[in-house]
């Protein structure tokens, strides 16, 4: 339990933070899953376009420290050579 009043606040902010957050993960996990649904139906195109956005978002998202920049290389390679073996 806090004790002080900088702990409470610390609490709160910490709460905050995990809300928005959390937003931005599951954005990420539903691009990837759009990702690999397109690349099942065997679509090329849109699933290089869909990749430029999908590597953007990611960039962005590690850039901000919202998930680990190496996880997010991971998911990019693991995307590209689904892609490529198209």
């Amino acid at each position: 339990m806090a004790n002080n009043k900088s702990s409470i606040k610390r609490i709160i902010q910490s709460k905050k933070k995990k809300k928005h957050n959390s937003c931005y993960k599951s954005m990420i996990k539903t691009f990837i899953k759009k990702n690999f649904l397109i690349i099942n139906n065997k679509n090329i195109t849109l699933a290089k376009n869909f990749y430029i956005k999908t590597q953007k978002i990611l960039d962005r998202q590690s850039l901000k420290n919202i998930i680990h920049k190496n996880k997010a290389s991971r998911y990019k390679s693991i995307i590209s050579k689904k892609i490529n073996k198209m």
